[in-house]
């Protein structure tokens, strides 16, 4: 098969264990990113499979219809709400996702962002290197109140490291992650609103979906303290359009850490890049050696069992047999 790998940023499909597998099947590693149709159509026309990242590029009806001889597309982590699985199915294009990443790799960023934001590392870091010293003063976690939206892989490790630091833990989310947050006895809070005006730093831990778009709503961030740190290293859409930039400006919350944005990779226009209240990482959530290993060994057994006519982790097994 013809296989692509899009949107690899470091160039490191090639150097992972699982690539041997591929030998024989021509691999062509894309390290840049095409945002729109036209560009991925006329790099990807001629390929029979294709491997995604996470929801690095996005695969509408629009571009699927234009892929003719495209038959699979692999899929790192089984969240695969960027592809239109319907249009694939219609095409005969099997669509594979499955496996999961790792909880660990999110959850240290998740903490390298709100200790850098606190103890204003950045800004330090770059005073040092340019013969400077102390500048600001930073605040510490210990006694303070670290809210935790959503309490399952990701956001009990982050919640665990909190409780560490000595400070207080709250939860909120569906009932079923606050009733797994009380089983290990974090306090959850007794109503939405105050979740959001207690905390002094408050996490985001959700998947992004139809249900989860925008349910940061800004009368949720209005009513957060001017003093309070809001970090987000799961997805941009959890927050509604444009409402973290306007509640930044008006001080509730007064800082964000940020790994995740409406558009990946940031461009020119990218706010929260040029605001000096904010830490911004390019979602490094989840790329670390380890991460991207367990990722795209399931990706590379699902082209070698595609090859074989066994396919596995199918999605849309409407697909199958189709073409």
């Amino acid at each position: 098969m013809k296989i692509a790998v899009i949107d690899d940023y470091q160039n490191a499909f090639k150097t992972l264990k699982c690539f041997p597998k591929l030998a024989g099947h021509e691999v062509t590693v894309f390290t840049d990113t095409a945002n729109d149709v036209a560009s991925l159509a006329a790099k990807l026309k001629d390929f029979d499979a294709v491997v995604l990242t996470q929801q690095r590029s996005y695969f509408p009806r629009e571009l699927i219809e234009q892929l003719p001889k495209l038959k699979v597309i692999a899929q790192t982590g089984r969240a695969a709400t960027h592809v239109d699985l319907e249009a694939c199915s219609g095409k005969g294009i099997v669509v594979s996702a499955g496996g999961s990443g790792n909880s660990n790799a999110t959850a240290e960023l998740t903490w390298g962002l709100i200790l850098s934001a606190l103890r204003n590392l950045p800004v330090e870091l770059n005073s040092v290197k340019n013969g400077g010293w102390q500048s600001t003063l930073g605040t510490g976690v210990n006694d303070k109140t670290i809210g935790i939206y959503a309490y399952g892989k990701i956001g009990s490790i982050v919640a665990a490291v909190g409780k560490a630091f000595g400070a207080r833990v709250i939860c909120w989310g569906r009932e079923g992650s606050t009733a797994r947050a009380k089983a290990a006895g974090f306090e959850v809070a007794k109503s939405r609103a105050e979740f959001f005006a207690e905390v002094d730093i408050v996490s985001f831990h959700l998947p992004l979906n139809k249900d989860t778009r925008g349910i940061i709503t800004s009368a949720d961030l209005a009513g957060m303290k001017p003093t309070a740190l809001l970090v987000n290293a799961s997805r941009s859409g959890l927050i509604a359009k444009g409402a973290l930039v306007e509640a930044l400006k008006a001080g509730r919350p007064g800082f964000a850490a940020v790994d995740v944005y409406d558009k990946e990779p940031v461009g020119a226009d990218e706010p929260l890049t040029k605001m000096a209240n904010v830490t911004c990482t390019p979602h490094l959530g989840y790329v670390t050696r380890e991460s991207y290993e367990q990722y795209y060994a399931t990706v590379v057994d699902d082209l070698v069992n595609f090859a074989a006519g066994k396919p596995s982790n199918v999605l849309n097994p409407d697909a199958l047999g189709k073409k």
